[in-house]
């Protein structure tokens, strides 16, 4: 008897049908699964037999073929261990049931318990795209698959028990979360508070606009001088994420096997902070069959690149293309893969080698060569897609021994939602969220500057050496320093300040 049952398979974020046809005929006992199963598929036979046999139900002695279809599509990880089961089952008469509008998803134990399973939302998301009424999976992951509105939920502890549910013996209850998506339990980061922060109130205010337009940022200046915890500060004065956003950031880190079990909604911004070690592929994003980069694990949230010369050449430089295009493509051989990559480059860096060039106190001990050699690891390009350079200086005595604290970041915070509030505003209707996102159409509309200080454009553009996508994200960044200051148009004090943060070289 032939039995059909569906299930899903996870094309980068993305989900696809998979019917998973089981024909039992006779002959010699064999288990078969054909349609590109990977190896976690194929071992699905020993996890599946086992299962049901300590389940208290029979599994068949015949020949068994199992097709995962389409064919042509890589099927990979333990997520059809249980339709499969579901299907042998339905195949041998053990079970009787009208499964056409059913996804069943999650892989088995020995004992014929469910376990998590990775890349729930975006199956579940599928199936409420194409009309798929009911859904299947392990109790563990039913309040991520609960994110999906218009769908039934039947949380599955067990095959003995699924069984017994699809007899007419018992009764699985849905799952109803408790409370709205937003109360949902959610992964806490770990944050400092600027108030906490001593001194550097020129680098705060660089992070407060770098924060309400989405810009990104490079740090300068000794060993010590707070850089990084100015850094791991950022994500303290971000704006909350929409739900929309953290659908997005929820669905990357269920495909990436990161999202904890217990934890089906991600409200916080991310903060990655990937060693220099790292390779290209661990940064962008890949495998044989690509998974996420940490520049998608910090989509809308912030990547962190500290010590940023001492990382790879090339692994610098696959950073140009998503940092204008909000997008990674991976390609291999099978197809491609799309993943989000909309992140805050953050970055920092000693002014050379040893750290010390340009310092008050501590007198450099490194040649002009080397301190040259040092700065051109950085790429002309990849420094043009920087919006911010500020340089951090050494503190002094004087703040760090002062006992009083500094501006809260909720108060920062506070500002950064009102610019950020602004930009809604201006770009409703179309895709942008942020300054840092238009394009030149939208700059040549939204940033405008007022006549007498078209002067100061020109001249920076002529003493600076500025190219035109330096010129263009002069005036986004322009154009955010004025939504901080709730003005309709940008002012000259808006262009200056705006001007400043370019370098005119990349050490002082």
């Amino acid at each position: 008897m032939l039995a059909k049952v569906l299930s899903c398979a996870v094309v980068g974020l993305e989900g696809a049908i998979v019917e998973v046809e089981v024909d039992i005929s006779a002959g010699l006992p064999a288990f078969t699964i054909v349609g590109l199963p990977d190896a976690a598929v194929q071992e699905a036979r020993e996890r599946v037999r086992a299962a049901i046999r300590n389940s208290g139900l029979t599994f068949p002695m015949k020949r068994i073929t199992v097709n995962l279809a389409p064919a042509d599509l890589r099927k990979e990880g333990p997520a059809y261990d249980l339709p499969i089961a579901v299907g042998i089952l339905l195949s041998s008469e053990q079970l009787s049931a009208d499964m056409s509008e059913t996804l069943f998803l999650g892989e088995l134990s020995l004992d014929g318990g469910l376990r998590h399973t990775h890349g729930i939302l975006p199956m579940v998301a599928l199936a409420q795209e194409k009309g798929r009424a009911t859904v299947f999976v392990p109790t563990p992951d039913a309040r991520e698959a609960s994110l999906v509105q218009g769908v039934r939920v039947t949380p599955v502890n067990s095959l003995a028990e699924l069984a017994a549910h699809l007899r007419g013996e018992a009764t699985i209850t849905d799952y109803h979360p408790d409370g709205d998506l937003e109360s949902i339990a959610q992964v806490s980061w770990s944050v400092m508070d600027l108030a906490h922060i001593k001194g550097q109130e020129h680098v705060k205010r660089a992070l407060e606009v770098a924060a309400a337009g989405g810009h990104n940022l490079l740090m300068s200046g000794p060993p010590g001088s707070g850089k990084t915890l100015l850094a791991r500060s950022l994500p303290s004065i971000l704006p909350k994420m929409s739900m929309a956003e953290a659908l997005e950031v929820t669905k990357v880190y269920s495909v990436s096997g990161l999202l904890p079990s217990d934890t089906p909604l991600i409200m916080q911004r991310p903060f990655r902070a990937p060693h220099y070690t790292i390779s290209n592929a661990g940064l962008v994003g890949g495998g044989r069959w690509p998974r996420p980069g940490e520049i998608s694990l910090s989509h809308r949230g912030v990547l962190f690149l500290d010590e940023f010369p001492e990382f790879g050449h090339t692994v610098l430089e696959v950073l140009r293309q998503p940092i204008e295009d909000k997008i990674v493509t991976i390609s291999r051989a099978q197809g491609s893969v799309t993943f989000p990559a909309n992140f805050m480059m953050v970055a920092a860096m000693n002014p050379c080698p040893c750290g010390y060039y340009g310092d008050p106190v501590k007198e450099c001990t490194c040649s002009l060569s080397m301190i040259s050699r040092y700065q051109k690891r950085i790429s002309g390009p990849l420094l043009d897609r920087i919006d911010i350079f500020v340089q951090v200086p050494r503190i002094e005595y004087e703040n760090l021994a002062d006992d009083r604290l500094a501006e809260e970041s909720e108060r920062v915070r506070s500002r950064v939602e009102g610019a950020r509030a602004i930009q809604r505003a201006r770009f409703q209707g179309a895709r942008l969220t942020c300054n840092t996102e238009m394009t030149p159409v939208e700059v040549r509309e939204f940033c405008q500057v007022e006549p007498e200080t078209q002067s100061l454009l020109k001249a920076a553009m002529k003493q600076l050496v500025l190219s035109a996508r330096a010129f263009h994200r002069i005036l986004k960044l322009a154009r955010t320093i004025a939504d901080l200051a709730d003005a309709p148009t940008i002012s000259a004090s808006h262009l200056a300040e705006a001007i400043q943060y370019r370098p005119r070289s990349l050490v002082q």
